[in-house]
């Protein structure tokens, strides 16, 4: 009788540490980042939009809402205006700008893109807006 309830006992100790292990195992395999730089290298992540020429401010009308730049490159007739969240724009005229797109897992489940609008050596950058207002697209259509 001792020796089957020790049975039980080391039974379902045995299930918690198998399940525990497995749920180890799913975490620590689990990506949390994802640039697209070696591993995912036949994504496209970055992708040239032109040089810059200008910018437009776009205030928002009621409070709480985004400030927004449109902005305005030599590729123009394919892009449209780019939209951007920010106040003012730091590119300058002749600047090569590419859109990048970098995949971020905030959990183990779920992932999604985020796009940005970068100079040639990233020294600036603005976090696009996922509906681009001038041809009134989304931006993932673009890759």
């Amino acid at each position: 009788m001792l020796l089957c309830k020790n049975r039980k006992y080391f039974s379902s100790h045995m299930k918690r540490l198998l399940f525990f292990a497995g749920l180890f195992f799913l975490v620590s395999c689990a990506p949390t980042s994802k640039t697209g730089s070696g591993e995912d290298s036949l994504v496209l992540t970055r992708k040239y939009v032109g040089n810059f020429v200008d910018y437009r401010q776009h205030i928002p009308e009621k409070l709480g809402q985004p400030y927004l730049i449109w902005i305005k490159t030599t590729m123009d007739s394919t892009y449209g205006k780019i939209s951007a969240f920010g106040e003012r724009c730091d590119f300058k005229p002749g600047d090569r700008l590419y859109i990048k797109r970098n995949q971020v897992s905030p959990g183990p489940i779920s992932t999604y893109w985020e796009y940005q609008i970068e100079s040639d050596d990233n020294s600036v950058k603005y976090k696009l807006s996922d509906f681009q207002h001038d041809r009134k697209n989304l931006i993932s259509t673009w890759f």
